[in-house]
């Protein structure tokens, strides 16, 4: 009898498994099939940090300074703000940069959103860090990004909890003991695709890129690595605008510049998706009045994300 049971606990078991291994379906992301070559990498290079790649970029910002004046006499916009714009304009036009790998399958997100870090009180080093999570869409324009981020900034900058300050003291509650296994849990239930929809809307970290822009603080970019927690599969950090020379023509000339560094999950994509990408963010700081517009009172150059607009740079796939 006892081998009885023992064999239908093993069966059941071994069932349970099949059926979360047959599970594909995500609350944030539909499954992608790809070459099989890319299959294999996930398994070879299984964890976030084993596919890094790194990408250094200098962007010309010359017209950056008159645009951002133009365009705070109809609304308020921060080289910051500004920043997270342009990345996720260039997110949405570049959908392929929108993936992410989950339990050795690729995914494509559905919806778009990118992450950044802010100071709870404006120049005290001693304020907390807040980390905001903005969506975004291909109907978003540079006005409705702007109006968005403020708000979150400003419902940070109150003593408000936010749902990601009660997940924090929840999880610090816990001894070490208990919460290296509660977060191997958590690992799991995100491995097998049984992670509640509500734990990847509030976090962070389950987003499309994250943003930091250290120019804010005066200093030069870094390379950063990527988090094995979340879906992040792009970090970019931005440095201060410093000035550089550049060739014109022929001619050496110098020009105020941003320092842009990329760290990029290969698994995603090939480096051609990440080159259209790093050129669509680089292209609208370059040209803005081109590419986003809304400095005109009548709203007529109020162009959306997913617009497309006549553009000065060639994209690597074309």
């Amino acid at each position: 009898m006892d081998w009885m049971i023992t064999g239908g606990v093993v069966g059941a078991l071994f069932l349970l498994w099949i059926a979360l291994e047959s599970k594909h379906s995500r609350s944030d992301g539909t499954p992608v099939k790809h070459h099989p070559y890319r299959q294999i990498m996930w398994f070879i290079m299984p964890r976030r940090d084993d596919g890094l790649v790194y990408f250094d970029h200098y962007v010309e910002v010359e017209k950056i300074e008159g645009y951002l004046k133009d365009v705070n006499k109809r609304f308020e916009c921060t080289l910051s703000t500004l920043l997270v714009a342009v990345v996720s304009r260039a997110l949405v036009q570049n959908p392929r940069m929108d993936r992410f790998v989950v339990g050795h399958r690729l995914y494509q997100r559905k919806q778009s959103s990118i992450s950044f870090v802010m100071k709870r009180k404006r120049k005290d080093k001693s304020s907390k860090l807040a980390t905001v999570k903005q969506p975004i869409g291909p109907e978003d324009t540079l006005e409705s990004v702007c109006r968005s981020v403020a708000e979150k900034i400003s419902v940070e900058r109150t003593d408000t909890k936010t749902y990601a300050d009660k997940e924090y003291a929840l999880f610090n509650l816990l001894p070490r003991p208990f919460f290296r296994v509660a977060y191997r849990i958590f690992r799991g239930l995100d491995y097998y695709n049984l992670l509640p929809a509500s734990f990847i809307e509030n976090d962070p970290l389950y987003t499309s890129i994250f943003l930091s822009f250290l120019g804010s603080v005066n200093m030069n970019a870094g390379y950063h690595h990527l988090f094995e927690h979340g879906t992040c599969p792009l970090f970019i950090m931005v440095g201060k605008a410093e000035d550089r020379v550049v060739v014109v023509d022929g001619q050496p000339v110098v020009k105020p510049c941003l320092h842009v560094r990329f760290t990029y999950d290969e698994r995603i994509d090939d480096g051609m998706t990440a080159g259209d990408g790093i050129f669509a963010m680089a292209g609208a700081l370059e040209e803005p009045y081109v590419q986003l517009g809304c400095v005109k009172d009548d709203g007529s150059d109020q162009y959306k994300f997913g617009e497309e607009r006549p553009r000065h740079w060639k994209l690597t796939s074309e």
